[in-house]
């Protein structure tokens, strides 16, 4: 693993000092616009922006990749990001966020797309896992590093929008200064959503629901702080717990994941994540008993975005698991879209508590819809099934595919090596 880090290390901190970047301005503007008097609806369609960013980047980016080139996407979309960080600040109108999220999310997934193909290209085979998990420990450092960075100017003035508006911009400087070679973009597959659902209903719902959850968690948590009343500082340290609980679970929900039926897995995880959601709707727990609440619905989130691609991918032969990845990843982010409105719009009737209550709605659908579908079919046998792979859901559709083609590829040496399997 050190000799992986030592080889890609300049691409992962730009990678880190993006994510740091992308992460303060999300809980930012939570806590900024509380200040200016935005509303709740209001919020909740600035936040909703990034997702709808995001989705159309996910679509368009790979065509402009196509068109002009790696370098200058990137140094494009790069100084778009710079500049809308400080235009928050500049225009404190909601409608104006608005806009800015669309475009920001645009530019950050197709920065991601840009910066993630540099890093899977600049691997070989052999080391491409490793690094990937690398990758995606970075992200999590990054979103929970960001954090701690609200804490230190005050967020009614100009200086939070013009760090993470510098760091993006330094960002770029180790990705583009360690690759020289542009990698290459292929053409990607791709399957409909129908087609999807044929071949696992459980992914294509579960994942919708899981988009409502992180768009919740990603873009509604620090407006959810501000209503119930919490400090700066409070929130920053809520949001981390979310993604530290996210980064420690992994581990064990993926263990579990490849000797079990996944689909009693991901009734076990929704449930606890719905008991989790529901505690400080019907208790008023004190702060640090919030905090706990935080690491377990981070826990169960970006785990179980994983396990249900694992699960959906269990139904795939090999070369349908990248195109499969994109359809999933879009409609994960339908379901982002979708949440941040609703929840909006729940807090806005019955308070913060309207927050849990949203988050523990779709898990607890989620385990329901599980439990139904585990009495239409049987399970593969856990030696037929793919390996988990730690996915989390703010990676571009070129990782999802990496991540799955190198799981193939695995698979496919077991198959003629079975005494190299572990």
């Amino acid at each position: 693993m050190l000799k992986v880090f030592a080889g890609s290390w300049a691409l992962l901190l730009g990678i880190m000092l993006l994510m740091v970047g992308n992460g303060v301005q999300g809980t930012l503007l939570g806590i900024r616009g509380d200040i200016e008097g935005f509303s709740t609806g209001q919020m909740s369609i600035v936040m909703s922006g990034y997702f709808v960013g995001f989705l159309l980047g996910s679509r368009m980016t790979p065509e402009l990749i196509r068109r002009v080139g790696h370098v200058r996407v990137f140094a494009a979309l790069g100084s778009l990001i710079s500049a809308v960080l400080v235009l928050y600040a500049a225009i404190p109108e909601w409608i104006v966020w608005a806009l800015l999220r669309v475009l920001i999310g645009f530019c950050f997934c197709g920065v991601y797309v840009t910066a993630e193909s540099w890093l899977n290209n600049s691997t070989s085979n052999e080391t491409r896992g490793q690094t990937l998990s690398l990758y995606m420990i970075v992200q999590m450092l990054g979103i929970i590093s960001a954090q701690a960075l609200i804490n230190f100017a005050d967020p009614a003035g100009f200086m939070l929008f013009v760090i993470p508006s510098v760091l993006v911009s330094l960002a770029f400087a180790p990705i583009l200064l360690s690759v020289s070679p542009a990698p290459s973009f292929g053409t990607t597959k791709s399957l409909s959503i129908r087609a999807l659902y044929d071949v696992s209903p459980l992914g294509v719902v579960g994942i919708f629901l899981m988009g409502g959850v992180f768009s919740a968690l990603f873009g509604m948590t620090a407006v959810w702080g501000t209503l119930a009343g919490l400090s700066v500082l409070e929130i920053s340290v809520f949001t981390a717990a979310i993604y530290l609980g996210g980064l420690v679970f992994q581990l064990p929900i993926g263990w579990l994941s490849d000797r079990m039926d996944r689909r009693k897995l991901v009734i076990a995880v929704a449930a606890i994540g719905t008991v989790g959601a529901v505690v400080p709707v019907v208790l008023a727990l004190p702060y640090w008993a919030l905090l706990g609440v935080a690491l377990v619905i981070g826990g169960i989130s970006n785990p179980l975005y994983a396990l249900l691609l694992a699960h959906s991918n269990d139904y795939l032969d090999s070369d349908s698991m990248a195109a499969a990845s994109g359809g999933l990843l879009f409609v994960n982010g339908l379901g982002a879209i979708v949440g941040p409105l609703v929840i909006g719009r729940m807090m806005g009737v019955i308070g913060p508590n309207g927050f849990f209550l949203f988050i523990a709605v779709l898990t607890a659908l989620l385990a329901l819809y599980a439990s139904w579908r585990a009495t239409r079919r049987p399970a593969p046998s856990v030696a037929e099934t793919g390996p988990f792979a730690p996915v989390s859901p703010v990676v571009s559709a070129a990782t999802v595919e990496a991540v799955y083609s190198d799981l193939a590829e695995q698979a496919e040496q077991a198959r003629d090596d079975p005494s190299a399997t572990k």
